[in-house]
Formats: C-alpha cells, sequence, structure tokens
C-alpha cells in the first residue's frame, strides 16, 4: 500500500469518515473540531478563517517545513506585515505568546502552542530557479504527482483563487524552521531542528485568509527535494480572553490584541 494510500480514505468511503486529526492531534475537542487535512510535502492550500478559529499544525515528517501567508478577509490589502511584528516585539523568531500583525497593528493570529520555541520569519521562499538549481526538474507532465513545486509558485496558485497576485505575496512564517544569524550577520539554518510530531497552533484573532505551502526552505541544506508531511486541525477556540497567554505576551502584543477587538466590535 503506497504512503498516498494511507493518508486519505479509499474512494469507497465517504471522505469525512476518516478523522485525520485524531492521528496527529486527539487531544482536540472532537466537538470543536471543523476540519483537517494532511498536506504532503511540496503541496499548498488555502482557507478562509473567521476569529477564534484555530489552526494546529504538526509535522508528520522530520526536517519538514510550513511557509504560512496572512490576509485581512474584509480587505486584502490590509496583510501580515514582517517588519512591524518583528520590531513590535523586540525579535527575530517566533514563539509560543507571539502575535503576527497586520500593517494596520492589528493582533491577525497569535501563536497559542508551541513545541519548538522557535519559527522562522526571515528565510523568505524557494523559488523556482534556485529549486531547479539544487534539485533538478519534476515537471507535472513527466511526474504528476511527484512534481517538483517551489514554495513561491505554491503560494502564488493559492493567493490567486482569492483575487491576489504575485505584487500581493509577502515575506512568509516558515512554521516548524530555524534560521539565526551569526557574528558575521550571515543566516544559519538548522537542520536538525523540527522532529516528526512537533507542533504549533496559530489562532486567529481576525477573520482573514490563510495560505500555506509545504515545499522546503529555501536554506535547507539537503541535497534531494524531500519535503515533509504537514497535518493540519481546524477547531473553534475562541477569541483571546482578557487574561490570554498571547494578549498578556507584551505590551505591544495587548496593543495590537486591543485593536483587533476594537475592530470586531464596529
Amino acid at each position: 500500500m503506497s504512503e498516498h494510500t494511507l493518508d486519505n480514505p479509499p474512494s469507497t468511503q465517504p471522505v469525512d469518515a476518516l478523522a485525520h486529526w485524531q492521528r496527529f492531534a486527539p487531544d482536540l475537542p472532537a466537538e470543536q473540531v471543523v476540519f483537517s487535512e494532511i498536506v504532503p510535502g511540496g503541496g499548498h492550500w488555502s482557507w478562509r478563517l473567521s476569529r477564534g478559529m484555530a489552526l494546529r499544525f504538526v509535522a508528520l515528517d522530520a526536517g519538514a517545513n510550513c511557509s504560512v501567508v496572512l490576509y485581512a478577509a474584509h480587505d486584502k490589502l490590509e496583510r501580515y506585515n514582517m517588519p512591524d511584528s518583528l520590531k513590535a516585539q523586540h525579535t527575530a523568531h517566533y514563539e509560543r505568546g507571539h502575535v503576527l500583525m497586520s500593517d494596520m497593528g492589528r493582533a491577525m493570529a497569535s501563536f497559542t502552542q508551541d513545541s519548538l520555541g522557535w519559527h522562522d520569519p526571515l528565510g523568505a521562499l524557494l523559488d523556482a530557479q534556485r529549486m531547479h538549481a539544487r534539485y533538478g526538474e519534476q515537471r507535472f507532465e513527466t511526474h504528476r504527482n511527484a512534481m517538483y513545486r517551489s514554495g513561491r509558485d505554491g503560494l502564488l496558485i493559492e493567493i490567486g483563487k482569492h483575487g491576489l497576485t504575485s505584487r500581493d505575496l509577502i515575506a512568509p512564517v516558515n512554521l516548524f524552521s530555524k534560521v539565526s544569524v551569526d557574528e558575521a550577520g550571515r543566516f544559519q539554518f538548522h537542520a536538525d531542528h523540527c522532529a516528526k510530531g512537533d507542533s504549533v497552533e496559530l489562532r486567529m484573532d481576525m477573520d482573514v485568509i490563510v495560505a500555506i505551502s509545504t515545499a522546503p526552505h529555501p536554506l535547507d541544506p539537503r541535497p534531494t527535494y524531500a519535503p515533509g508531511k504537514i497535518g493540519i486541525a481546524a477547531w473553534r477556540s475562541g477569541p483571546a480572553a482578557t487574561d490570554d497567554f498571547c494578549r498578556q505576551f507584551r505590551t505591544e502584543c495587548a496593543r495590537a490584541h486591543h485593536n483587533s477587538d476594537v475592530f470586531a466590535l464596529c
């Protein structure tokens, strides 16, 4: 039996008969789980999610990477802003407590659960030129589902479904990946950072469009194209409470959450 068969129900079985989330996130309350997916390495997907929804991401293979971009559902000109988010929180990486802020100063999503303590906001995306130079080329016309797809192309496909183009593609958050900076200012990729079973959760603090790609990180030194699978479960966690850990993580986080709270009431 192929790995693809194991990840998906047989054609004679209803699509919803196989609860993926029970394999990789069994602690989630069943009555609050909305859907779950297993996204193969090199895959991509997107959703429109409401405020108070959360996405649990689980690495189903060691060395996985999941590039995430966020846009406000009410107006896609408002989107995740990497420089503002890092500057406001005095950080160069994300962990539990951190908030992904929009260019309007609102909290778009928060890191509510995290087993790794480091997720990369600086490493950008694998593009087709770099992918072909490193791994060679496998096109859909000859390799079908075993084709190679870059993170940039995957995200362009997904945001295109929501009326966005290449001019709208923003710097992503690379979940499960760690990139540090050495004394000479050079990026250092930590290849053994993510183990199978590591997880991170993003709670949506606004109504948002979320797009993801599971292509390799552009700084991943592995010589073969072997991106890992990601399990994703969406569940209704509810909006941030007044004593929410992320809201209280930093004064700047509290301000961003306040801005999102006010916007939700308008």
